[in-house]
């Protein structure tokens, strides 16, 4: 049987700002897969140390949600004042992610264990604990839960969301993606053609990975 590398990250609290909502600080439930992707940049290094074939799937889930207040800055015009103001900001706490990544095993085993850059999930000072272990995986369909999935996956259930797949290195392109999460749990089963012993689905994301940027 194929067998993965599941990483396990924890957070007290997260927040992941839904950017297709201007002037706004409107939280997302989940972080987008490209959050992800550079989570594992900064575990290995930087993206030149990331094979731009690296996919994964994951899962989330948040125990609890609320709204604090933050202070927000936008950019201002040149030559004129930063309009500092307060703004609601929502937030996800005893948040846990689950990542499975099929290839490079050893490689992902030791970044994530000894992580060059520290590990953030969301805004730069939500700092996270990761532990690895490894899975055998069953070729067959899984049950959703609270996996990410894409939306081109029949069956899938729980909210549609546009999310972020990949940012280019200037951060000046954008590649986004349909998908579908559930954050109490789906019971679907869906044809992710791998899945873990307990039945979860395993189904693999997008490339996240700002080269394919280079091929367009």
């Amino acid at each position: 049987m194929p067998q993965a590398l599941e990483i396990t990250v924890t957070a007290p609290v997260v927040s992941f700002r839904n950017p297709l909502y201007d002037g706004l600080q409107v939280g997302l439930p989940c972080p987008p897969p490209s959050t992800v992707g550079g989570l594992l940049a900064a575990a290995a290094g930087g993206w030149d140390r990331v094979p731009s074939t690296t996919r994964f799937a994951m899962a989330f889930h948040a125990a609890g949600h609320g709204t604090d207040l933050e202070t927000y800055h936008p950019i201002a015009a040149p030559g004129t004042e930063t309009n500092t103001t307060i703004k609601d900001r929502d937030f996800l706490a005893r948040t846990t992610l689950t990542v499975w990544l099929t290839d490079d095993l050893d490689r992902w085993e030791r970044a994530i264990r000894r992580p060059v850059w520290p590990l953030r999930l969301g805004r730069s000072q939500d700092l996270v604990a990761a532990r690895t272990t490894r899975v055998e995986l069953r070729p067959a369909a899984g049950f959703q839960g609270r996996a990410l999935v894409s939306d081109t996956l029949s069956a899938t259930t729980g909210t549609r969301m546009r999310l972020t797949t990949a940012v280019s290195h200037d951060r000046s392109r954008t590649r986004w993606e349909g998908y579908r999460y559930a954050a109490d749990g789906s019971s679907a089963r869906i044809d992710s053609a791998l899945a873990t012993p307990t039945g979860q689905a395993v189904a693999m994301l997008p490339p996240t990975h700002p080269d394919q940027f280079l091929a367009d």
